[in-house]
Order: structure tokens, then C-alpha cells, then sequence
């Protein structure tokens, strides 16, 4: 069984920080990109941070580019978000994706609410 299991989330201070884990289990083939995605309410889902689970190689959006870091954890298939100096925009819920095998299937977390409020 296919589980992607977002922890982290919570209610944090405009400049405050907080940490976003995520680990995949239950995937047979070679996950290759893992990533964070987040929904604000009122706007479609879009794309945070991804990496590269083989050479953890980075990629992130502009608008939070050297505020946050996307990491690989010691334990498999796992990831980490570090999110430093949150605006109230960063309000959304965030979700972890997965992409693995030739098919390049993609699998998803249920998602953690982060609230950026004071």
C-alpha cells in the first residue's frame, strides 16, 4: 500500500519558521523526484520546491527562493522543507508528492495546513 505521509504543519508568526517532513512507503519502483506542492485557498495547486532523490539536486519556485530548503532525509524515500522568514501569503495547505518508475507515476500526500498569521 502506497502511503505519503506529510508532518509539520501548524500555526506560525509572520517571519516565523517552520519544518515540513515527509516520508513514501509501499512504492516498489525507483522514486526519482520527490516534492512539495501547496494549494492557497482560492488558487490552483502549485509547485514549492523538488529534488532530485539521486544526485539531490534542487529546485525551487521563485517566490521562495533563499527562504526555504528542501532536503533528503537519512531515512528512505523521505524529504524535509525548512521554511524560514513564512509571510501571510505562505498560508496553504502543503502537500508531498512523489514520482517513481518508467511510467513516471506521481503520488500524493493528504497534505499539512500551515497558517502564516499573527
Amino acid at each position: 500500500q502506497v502511503q505519503v505521509v506529510e508532518s509539520g504543519g501548524g500555526l506560525v508568526q509572520p517571519g516565523g519558521s517552520l519544518r515540513l517532513s515527509c516520508a513514501a512507503s509501499g512504492i516498489m519502483e525507483p522514486i526519482y523526484v520527490m516534492a512539495w506542492y501547496r494549494r492557497v485557498p482560492g488558487k490552483r495547486r502549485e509547485m514549492v520546491a523538488n529534488i532530485d532523490m539521486e544526485d539531490g539536486n534542487p529546485n525551487y519556485a521563485e517566490f521562495v527562493k533563499s527562504r526555504f530548503i528542501i532536503s533528503k532525509e537519512n531515512a528512505r524515500n523521505s524529504i524535509s522543507l525548512q521554511m524560514d522568514n513564512l509571510k501571510s501569503e505562505g498560508t496553504a495547505v502543503y502537500y508531498c508528492n512523489t514520482v517513481s518508475g518508467a511510467s513516471l507515476r506521481m503520488d500524493w500526500g493528504q497534505g499539512t495546513q500551515v497558517t502564516v498569521s499573527s
